[in-house]
């Protein structure tokens, strides 16, 4: 093996070869621009080539963007996001990419392969990316910050698709109704209405679900769960917008009893006439006058409440 000539004077690495070590003084000094390569350009010597992972210096600028790399053969990779060249495909499937590297990464979906496990639990990933964003389960961290509302998001996809709820834009399109969709797991869902598509099936019972929420809302019928609790009483329920529902009762506006100045919610107040009527069932016909006022809103004069008896 030939003895290495060349070392890094910032760290201890030696090079078997160099095109010309004067050459490196220019190449930090300067910003060189292409549009075009040749096998001339694209060779650039190792010892050169690692000394910029000290000086940090990025030579080689995009002629179509701002971009600048370290490397002559990362800029020739970057300009085919501009050419739109996908020079490598898969032996597989039909599947063409711009770099050898997503190629690589494509290909484990075939062989199955999945060299990046995590470290906290068992889960493996066929790209590090895919892990690094899995890491983010288990770190909590959250570095993308919606500028519209500074909500967090631990992805960027995830950002990307809540600020959709900010500008409206609605991409997903049901090819079978008009109706549009900011998520296309929003969209898949909704076209389930139309096919009857059931996939989400009860485990205790027959009842199959369109959507899984759907079903985990179910279940609480089974498991009695009541994860919605009141803030203002100690009551709970299975259901959000059954809490909605109650949340009203603890609201401000009130309506008063014509016959004994009480105060209640529309609902309780209704219930409460019967023990001035004496009656056990009837209908409600608010019209408004001075008898009976809703406290909060001065618009509301009031309504007189007849009772009407019903046939039973």
């Amino acid at each position: 093996m030939e003895e290495n000539q060349y070392q890094c004077n910032l760290s201890d690495m030696d090079f078997s070869q160099n095109s010309d070590q004067i050459n490196y003084i220019n190449t930090h000094t300067k910003t060189k621009q292409y549009s075009k390569f040749d096998k001339g350009l694209s060779h650039i010597s190792n010892l050169e080539s690692h000394l910029r992972t000290h000086t940090r210096i990025k030579p080689y600028q995009c002629s179509q963007c701002d971009k600048v790399f370290s490397k002559c053969s990362a800029l020739k990779t970057h300009f085919r996001t501009h050419t739109g060249e996908k020079p490598y495909q898969c032996s597989q499937c039909d599947k063409v990419f711009s770099q050898s590297s997503d190629l690589k990464h494509h290909l484990r979906t075939h062989t199955g392969e999945k060299p990046y496990q995590c470290s906290d639990c068992d889960k493996d990933f066929s790209n590090n990316s895919n892990l690094i964003k899995h890491m983010r389960i288990h770190t909590g961290e959250k570095e993308y910050q919606c500028s519209q509302c500074n909500k967090f998001f631990s992805h960027s996809s995830n950002l990307k698709t809540h600020s959709r709820i900010h500008t409206g834009e609605k991409l997903y399109q049901c090819s079978q109704c008009d109706k549009a969709f900011t998520q296309n797991s929003s969209l898949k869902d909704h076209l389930r209405t139309h096919t009857g598509e059931k996939p989400y099936q009860c485990s205790q019972c027959d009842k199959a679900f369109s959507q899984n929420s759907n079903l985990i809302q179910h279940m609480r019928t089974h498991t009695g769960e009541k994860p919605y609790h009141c803030s203002q009483c100690d009551k709970a329920f299975a259901k959000s917008d059954s809490l909605k529902y109650h949340l009203k009762a603890h609201t401000k506006v009130k309506h008063r009893c014509s016959q004994c100045n009480k105060t209640f919610s529309p609902n309780s107040l209704k219930a409460h006439l019967i023990t001035h009527t004496g009656e056990s069932s009837f209908e409600c016909k608010v019209k408004y006058s001075k008898n009976y006022k809703n406290i909060e809103n001065d618009n509301l004069s009031g309504a007189k409440v007849e009772i009407k008896k019903t046939q039973l």
